[in-house]
């Protein structure tokens, strides 16, 4: 429904036209070699290969590609990694219709689009430290309702490393215990549940 609506809402203006719509990240590159868009506009969150995924690959294809990211995500996690990744602004699922065009023209005119909300998300948790790759895979084992045991086996490490990590993982998300701090990571979408 919302790829319908974008499509339809872009094709309305003059001078602007779909070129090609995907349903998944899987073929974002090759579709993006193909049809040359000017603007690229990508869900975070997709089925197969997701968005910061495929925005890395499109990115390692043309450093250059004007890219847009498309999320109903709160937190700051996603977001910053596709700045990170070189996304050129934001829209928020709830405010398409009223930002899609000028977010267009702005990322098209060579500026970012970076909504308000978005801005405020990541300055809110900027300069606190970032939970490396392995603590992320703790965590996400934790979520599952893991014990440190089965966590170590798991990821094959041991029972104290595991341990070590989640300390780690309290005081780098400032929770309470792991529960908190899967609920933390959650709303900054630095896991998904």
């Amino acid at each position: 429904m919302i790829l319908a609506g974008l499509a339809d809402t872009i094709a309305s203006q003059p001078g602007m036209e779909v070129v090609g719509e995907l349903e998944d990240g899987a073929g974002v590159a090759e579709a993006f070699r193909t049809l040359r868009p000017d603007i690229t506009i990508m869900d975070i969150a997709m089925p197969v290969v997701d968005g910061l995924q495929a925005l890395a690959a499109l990115r390692r294809l043309d450093g250059e590609a004007r890219v847009v990211m498309l999320t109903t995500l709160q937190g700051d996690h996603q977001m910053r990694r596709a700045i990170e990744l070189g996304a050129a602004g934001f829209l928020m699922k709830h405010s398409l219709r009223k930002d899609l065009i000028d977010a267009i023209l702005a990322v098209h005119a060579g500026r970012r689009w970076i909504p308000a909300d978005v801005a405020r998300t990541l300055v809110e948790h900027l300069g606190q430290p970032r939970l490396s790759e392995r603590e992320v895979e703790v965590l996400r084992s934790a979520a599952a309702g893991n014990g440190n045991k089965q966590i170590g086996v798991h990821l094959g490490i041991a029972e104290d490393t595991v341990k070590a990590h989640i300390r780690t993982i309290l005081a780098k998300l400032d929770a309470q215990d792991r529960t908190h701090a899967v609920a933390i990571a959650a709303k900054r979408g630095i896991i998904t549940l």
